[in-house]
């Protein structure tokens, strides 16, 4: 795989030509910025931007306005080879935190990934398409990460409503109880799905339930014609995906302005 050639095309797809996440979000290009705009429980935020040392600013003070009006936080997701250079620091002094860096990590389906799925006994995949298995699925997320899901509970039962065919959702269940919860979102004419989620309850990591969800999100991905997986990974899960034959093409940072500030 190519890095540079992946990373040209999927900011060209994934972030330039940006679809809406989920049903009543809407995307628009706004001079040199592409932006999502939804409701309270939709991501908001910058996905994009073509800037300049001269256009920068003025390119941040117009996405304030613009969701400071709609009483929304929102995030700049920010690529570490994203101009100007000093966008951070425009970003900043504007008002925005940054929080934790993510790599942005990529496979190719078919020629990199196993799609075996070997789970550890006691341990069942479980195909989420309700509001009832969401709620397994908070309940994993919470054991997983110590936070509630908030927006993006809501967010995922209209997605597997209004859109079923563009996300899979699964759950780990050791007997009774949610131990991991992952989905996959399809982006349809693009070649990629991305993965999100994964996160294990404390009890049962170092078990390949991890390992297990990827494989499992692989193999569709790969029955359903798609090229390449995406992930935002962690600093814990990168070690893990590359060991699965994922590559870092960069890295992502969200900076985030609250809607007060």
């Amino acid at each position: 795989m190519d890095k540079n050639e992946v990373r040209e095309i999927f900011d060209r797809v994934m972030r330039e030509n940006a679809r809406p996440d989920g049903p009543g979000a809407l995307v628009e290009r706004v001079g040199g910025v592409v932006r999502q705009s939804g409701s309270a429980d939709h991501w908001n935020g910058v996905v994009w931007s073509d800037l300049t040392q001269d256009t920068a600013d003025a390119a941040i003070a117009e996405q304030v306005r613009h969701f400071g009006l709609m009483g929304r936080e929102f995030e700049w997701k920010l690529y570490a080879h994203d101009l100007p250079v000093d966008l951070p620091e425009r970003l900043k002094a504007a008002g925005f935190v940054p929080e934790p860096t993510e790599a942005l990590m990529v496979a190719e389906v078919r020629e990199q990934l196993a799609h075996t799925v070997e789970l550890p006994e006691r341990v069942r995949l479980v195909p989420v398409t309700d509001a009832a298995g969401v709620d397994l699925v908070a309940r994993a997320h919470t054991l997983a990460f110590g936070r509630e899901m908030g927006g993006s509970k809501n967010r995922l039962v209209a997605q597997l409503a209004e859109t079923p065919d563009q996300v899979i959702v699964v759950v780990a269940m050791a007997g009774d109880e949610p131990v991991s919860g992952a989905r996959m979102e399809l982006h349809p004419g693009t070649g990629f799905a991305g993965l999100w989620g994964g996160g294990t309850a404390p009890g049962w990591r170092g078990r390949g339930i991890y390992r297990a969800l990827v494989a499992h999100r692989a193999a569709i991905a790969a029955e359903r014609g798609y090229r390449y997986l995406q992930v935002d990974a962690s600093d814990q899960s990168r070690p893990i995906l590359e060991r699965l034959g994922f590559s870092v093409l960069s890295t992502t940072t969200p900076y985030v302005r609250g809607a007060g500030a």
